[in-house]
């Protein structure tokens, strides 16, 4: 699989897990210490997020890493 294909794969599960609860992107990044756009970014596939910060993000989603990684 091409590089922007699975980035905007991961992004996608991103925004699902962020929409399934109910939160904005605004609220997600606030939870993670991030910049909203920086969450939008990732959910259009249009940044590669490092490990760490997936990590963070995984933290704001009550979620892991291998579960929002799962099928990619």
């Amino acid at each position: 699989m091409d590089k922007e294909k699975l980035l905007k794969k991961l992004g996608e599960k991103v925004k699902l897990e962020r929409t399934e609860l109910k939160l904005s992107q605004e609220e997600l990044a606030f939870r993670c210490g991030f910049d909203r756009t920086y969450i939008s970014l990732v959910e259009r596939g249009l940044r590669n997020i490092s490990f760490l910060n997936l990590s963070i993000l995984v933290a704001g989603l009550n979620t892991t890493i291998s579960s929002l990684t799962k099928d990619l």
